[in-house]
């Protein structure tokens, strides 16, 4: 606080040792003979030596006070700056009760610069910390950093909660992307393993981050669309080799009906013919569609096309015995059924083909047999018939024999045959009418003659 009475107690001071100097000086002058010009002279340069004195302290003194004003209002100025950087209010101005020294304001403002200089920094960090982590999460989603800058202007809570309010949605936006990536490269490493594909390769060419299980995976947009393609492709190629694989296993399973092929050899193949029907999600063991294992079923069911040749030579002329013995067993004519067709001379002769001669042959036995069912009621009334006529010829010759009474100890037996015959005998009219009307029936029904040993069926019964 500045002192009036102190400063007037010195300048007195001034004063009299000024006039006690002058008046000495005086003194001297008169012993000396000092000139009154002279004197004049000096007296003149004594007070313009004192009012440069004078000058040059006014002026250092006042250079003083507008450095202390210029600081204390830049010092003002930067914490007014650093409020607002920070977000805070303006401080309002109010009047000062107590009026203190520039020096004492600027001793006092100092302290507060540094506080504020402090708390700005302090907040610095924390953005520098939330905008590093913004920056990298960014990186990794979008692959560039761009929009997540730090300009240093806005440094407020605001601005800091929505920077954190940004990371917050960015990290789970992450963490959705890292699970559909990590989705995604199972689902690939499954699809390799059944394609029996380089996964490492394939994931590789795709982005070398994803082949390291412990690094940083990238996971922008443009990484997930390869993926999903590459699965989508891959899934293709899946379809593809599952309907080839259909094709052959189905062409092994019509092979070894054909050839009745043992089930040893039938079961190491059990793994392909057991996923006719499957779905794509079901197809999911290692290798099971690898160029190598389709291969393999390629070349097995190749060694069976160059067997079957041979092999259904010997079918057709089994199927052939199984065919004469169907007709032969309903008396039907091997002929109507173009047999000759079927004959081991006609299938050596490689004229027909083998396969296209087991159609055919399979076609005839199954007519054939369609038609024996037809002819059962017939045949049996037929068996009946024919069985009855031998008993009526054998009754005839018993009858003729004049020693039928004479047999011995067998007379009885024969004697019951004979009744038996009789009987049997006295059935053969209703046996014909029965058996003509079920043959007319039955050619009506079919529209076509009934043959029995390929003769029309009325004439060997009526006769």
């Amino acid at each position: 606080m500045y002192n009036h009475s102190n400063n007037s107690n010195q300048f007195s001071r001034i004063e009299t040792t000024c006039s006690l100097l002058l008046t000495e000086l005086k003194k001297i002058w008169s012993e000396v003979g000092e000139a009154d010009t002279e004197r004049d002279k000096l007296v003149y340069e004594i007070e313009q030596e004192c009012v440069e004195v004078y000058r040059r302290k006014v002026i250092a003194a006042n250079k003083r006070r507008s450095e202390l004003q210029q600081s204390i209002a830049l010092a003002e100025s930067e914490i007014e700056n650093i409020r607002s950087v920070l977000g805070e209010e303006p401080v309002k101005s109010e009047e000062e009760k107590v009026r203190v020294s520039l020096r004492e304001e600027h001793g006092a403002i100092v302290p507060r610069v540094e506080e504020m200089r402090n708390k700005k920094e302090e907040r610095r960090k924390l953005f520098v910390e939330v905008v590093g982590k913004l920056q990298k999460v960014s990186s990794e989603i979008f692959g560039s950093t761009e929009g997540v800058i730090m300009d240093g202007t806005d440094l407020s809570m605001k601005k800091l909660d929505a920077l954190e309010k940004r990371l917050l949605e960015l990290e789970n936006n992450k963490s959705n992307r890292l699970k559909q990536i990590v989705d995604r490269v199972d689902g690939l490493k499954s699809i390799c393993g059944v394609l029996g594909m380089d996964f490492k390769q394939t994931i590789h060419d795709i982005h070398p981050s994803l082949d390291d299980s412990q690094g940083l995976k990238d996971l922008t947009d443009d990484t997930i669309k390869k993926l999903s393609a590459e699965i989508q492709r891959l899934r293709e190629v899946k379809i593809q080799r599952m309907q080839k694989l259909r094709v052959l296993a189905s062409t092994l399973v019509e092979l070894w009906n054909l050839m009745d092929t043992p089930m040893e050899e039938q079961r190491m193949f059990d793994n392909v013919t057991s996923k006719i029907a499957a779905s794509e999600s079901e197809i999911s063991e290692p290798n099971m569609l690898s160029m190598d294992f389709i291969n393999h079923v390629e070349e097995e069911v190749s060694r069976l096309e160059k067997l079957k040749s041979s092999k259904v030579k010997e079918l057709v002329l089994k199927k052939r015995l199984e065919l004469e013995e169907i007709c032969w067993k309903t008396h039907l004519v091997l002929e109507a059924y173009t047999a000759a067709k079927y004959s081991t001379e006609a299938v050596a002769s490689g004229v027909e083909d083998p396969m296209h001669l087991l159609e055919e042959i399979d076609f005839d036995i199954a007519m054939v047999k369609e038609e024996a069912s037809s002819r059962k009621d017939i045949l049996d009334k037929v068996e009946k018939w024919l069985t009855a006529c031998d008993e009526e010829s054998w009754l005839e010759e018993y009858n003729r024999d004049e020693n039928r009474y004479s047999y011995g100890r067998g007379a009885h037996l024969t004697l019951k045959r004979a009744e038996k015959a009789r009987v049997m005998v006295n059935k053969i009219p209703a046996m014909v009418e029965a058996l003509s009307s079920k043959t007319m029936a039955w050619e009506k029904e079919r529209g076509i003659p009934f043959f029995y040993d390929g003769v029309s069926a009325p004439d060997p019964i009526k006769d």
